[in-house]
């Protein structure tokens, strides 16, 4: 996502007399994209294998970013970093995560998902300081490039590395008694991701997670991650510094996201997201009051503590979906991260056009802190919803 450093650049930096709602609306492709694939990508992943799914994505990322070095139209921007990326990106994204988890361990789940999880979000945000240098000292298109490039190079480890079973390599999966053998491909993935849409769409859980996760979606990627930097920026920040800003996040949601799966493994899934959806809720209250040209220890706070929060609602979120679905969670999972997605695509598009309308940023804070408050609430009735359901369902 390093081209949302690009939205609160001067114009001479990209040179395009784009608006914000315009970028906006470029990310809020990319992000709902990387959302609705995810199911289908656990799908395709039963059928063809891991290695051959996250091979071919990677290099829709290369090339979505690549051709972007030859755009001159908003319209262009659209279909690469918004369709190319977008879809890319999502054949990966927390499915790739999901699918390991089921297929490698029988134990420690919500440790590995959580770590899977902090390097996939992390490694978004720990990037931005090194391109938003490259943009500041040179341009954009050389940071493209240098996306590309990355994207292309780890395709090679993956083909060498990457194994699709514990049984390609005679081992049994991390905690089983015994050995399992490698299923068979499963057949008609995009009939099945659909199949197992709506044989979840019947039941609350699925609802109440869904529509917690599109709030996490709302106030992660759609939120802080494209629109801090610009807004940041708009009070005087160096955009540099925003980005190092976004980068510490990244640290510490490695060390959040790996706790919240250790949490996982002991507690009560609900309870841990009902605590993190309030916490994060108050915290970007108060972030109207931080935002100033320079960075004061109480912005240090906020982002260390955001950072630690960033994605730890993806261990329980995920674990929730393996109590309630079974062997089908991959792909459940699949369709409540399009719900994270489609709220990111909102917010990153309405942000941008509640700052073109209202000149600042405060009323997307304050609202989106209003979500998650409403997320907290959500998380607590899952329980409840779910005893209820399984008597009719």
């Amino acid at each position: 996502m390093f081209l949302l450093t690009v939205l609160s650049a001067p114009k001479s930096y990209h040179g395009f007399d784009w608006s914000r709602g315009t970028i906006g609306a470029a990310v809020s492709v990319n992000l709902a994209l990387y959302g609705l694939t995810a199911p289908f990508a656990a799908a395709l992943m039963d059928r063809f294998g891991i290695r051959r799914v996250v091979a071919v994505a990677l290099t829709v990322i290369a090339l979505g970013s690549g051709l972007t070095v030859w755009m001159t139209a908003a319209w262009q921007l659209m279909l690469c970093w918004g369709l190319l990326v977008g879809l890319g990106s999502g054949s990966m994204a927390l499915a790739f995560a999901a699918t390991v988890t089921n297929r490698w361990f029988t134990e420690r789940r919500g440790l590995v998902s959580g770590i899977l999880t902090a390097a996939s979000a992390s490694g978004q945000l720990i990037f931005l300081p090194l391109l938003s240098w490259i943009i500041d000292r040179y341009d954009w298109r050389p940071a493209a490039v240098t996306v590309a490039l990355a994207a292309l190079a780890v395709v090679l480890f993956v083909w060498l590395l990457l194994h699709d079973h514990p049984a390609d390599v005679g081992q049994k999966p991390y905690g089983a008694t015994e050995f399992v053998p490698k299923p068979a491909p499963v057949t008609g993935a995009a009939r099945r991701a659909v199949s197992v849409l709506f044989s979840a769409a019947r039941t609350g859980p699925f609802w109440l997670l869904a529509g917690t996760f599109a709030i996490c979606g709302a106030s992660t990627n759609g939120l802080i991650q494209t629109h801090f930097v610009p807004a940041s920026h708009d009070h005087g920040m160096p955009i540099t510094a925003a980005a190092s800003l976004l980068a510490v996040i990244g640290i510490f949601d490695v060390v959040g996201t790996i706790a919240s799966g250790w949490f996982t493994d002991r507690f009560d899934a609900r309870r841990l997201l009902a605590v993190y959806y309030a916490l994060r809720g108050v915290s970007l209250l108060f972030l109207p009051l931080l935002l100033a040209p320079s960075v004061h220890p109480p912005m240090i706070f906020f982002i260390v503590f955001y950072g630690l929060d960033w994605v730890a609602t993806v261990p329980p979120t995920l674990a929730l979906c393996r109590e309630q679905y079974g062997e089908d969670s991959a792909i459940v999972f699949g369709w409540v991260l399009a719900s994270h997605q489609v709220g990111a695509a909102l917010v990153a598009f309405l942000g941008g056009v509640a700052r073109d309308t209202f000149g600042s940023y405060d009323v997307v804070w304050y609202a989106s802190g209003a979500l998650c408050a409403v997320a907290a609430l959500m998380a607590l009735v899952i329980r409840r919803r779910a005893e209820g359901l399984a008597a009719t369902v």
